[in-house]
Parts: structure tokens; sequence; C-alpha cells
């Protein structure tokens, strides 16, 4: 490999990310890859203690904004922290959420704008972004179905949410598909786990073998 990849999995609540992620890594560190997996909000100290603040079941109060500042200062830290080190290390980074979470929950969700959203995060990432994006496609309802039977995961904030909002995130990440078919692939997320993480390798294969050529 001759630099680092930054792939990135994006996609509603419930949606199963987390678990692909999780099989990915094992799939490429059982390969022999240099890979590394993150998180956003999150990944290192301060954009967790960010974290803490947006998710907050609490904060309910908080200002859609606001909101979409918060995730662009959490992702300023943890790229320049943890992604961009990576990735001049010729590490594969795996990224739980980046730029297009923020432009479908912010942007669209809650209304503020896609083009809005995305001009505050082009001062936070500068020229970074994900090299390819995963983006789970999954009925809303199905996604806030599994964690409310799962026990392995904490409700935060967005959960609560009204189901119109999750609806309208899969709008705004259909969008977002749409206009970034060059980076973005989506996957069919209602599949049985292993038939979504065997369609990632596949993909993944492809990427990584064009990476070393």
């Amino acid at each position: 490999m001759t630099k680092g990849l930054f792939i990135v999995f994006e996609g509603g609540e419930g949606t199963g990310k987390t678990t692909a992620i999780e099989a990915i890594y094992n799939w490429l560190i059982e390969n022999n890859f240099k890979c590394i997996k993150t998180r956003e909000p999150g990944g290192i100290k301060i954009s967790e203690e960010i974290r803490q603040v947006i998710l907050n079941k609490d904060n309910t109060a908080m200002d859609g904004r606001t909101e979409a500042l918060l995730y662009a200062a959490a992702r300023r830290q943890h790229l320049v922290e943890k992604v961009i080190p990576a990735l001049q290390n010729e590490t594969i980074v795996l990224c739980d959420r980046f730029i297009d979470s923020s432009l479908a929950y912010q942007g669209y969700a809650r209304g503020l704008g896609i083009e809005e959203v995305m001009s505050i995060n082009k001062f936070a990432i500068g020229e970074y972004m994900p090299d390819i994006s995963i983006l789970f496609d999954l009925d809303p309802k199905i996604g806030l179905e599994r964690i409310s039977s799962s026990n392995q995961r904490e409700i935060n904030r967005l959960d609560l949410e009204k189901l119109d909002f999750h609806e309208n995130v899969r709008v705004g990440y259909n969008i977002v598909y749409e206009n970034n078919k060059h980076r973005i692939i989506k996957i069919d997320a209602s599949k049985s786990k292993e038939n979504v993480i065997s369609d990632i390798k596949k993909i993944l294969k492809a990427k990584i073998s064009a990476n070393m050529n």
C-alpha cells in the first residue's frame, strides 16, 4: 500500500454500521493490513467529551446550529489528532460517521441546509474527504426497532427523535448520495449481517487493490 485509505461508514440509527466496522477491522488485521477503527463524534479525548454534550439525553434544548457546530468542532480535533496522522502512516482508517452525517442530520433533517452545513465543515476539515463512504440504507422504523430490542447499545438523544426525523435523515442521506456517487456506495442494510459484511468486503477489495497500483 502506497498511502492510507480513509473509509467511512454512514447511515441512520440502528443500520448496523458499528457491527460491520468491527467485522471489517478484524478481517483487515487478519490479512495483515495496517488498520485502525474510530468513530464520530469521538475517537479521541476532546471529541469524546464533545460527544457527551451532543448526545446527552438531558440536552433537548440544544439548538440545531449549536449541534452542527459541536459536530464540526469534534470532527476537526479528531481529524488532526487521529485520522490524518494514521493516513500519513499508510494506515487504513475505518470511521463510524464523518461529514455526510452532518449533511443528512443537521443539513437536511434539522432544516439548516445541506450547503450551509457543508460550509461549516469545509472550514473544519479543509480538503480532507473520505476515499470512500459506505452508506447503510435501511427503513428507519426497522433501525429504531433494532435499537429498542438491543441491550448492547445505550439510547442517546438522537434516538429519542420522532420517526419522521429519522425518515428525513434517510432522505437527506439519499440526496447526498445522489450528488456524490463518485465517493459514496449505497448498500442494502436490510440484508443479513453476513451478506452486508460480504458486500462490504467486495467493495473494499477493489478499493484497496486500486490504491496499491
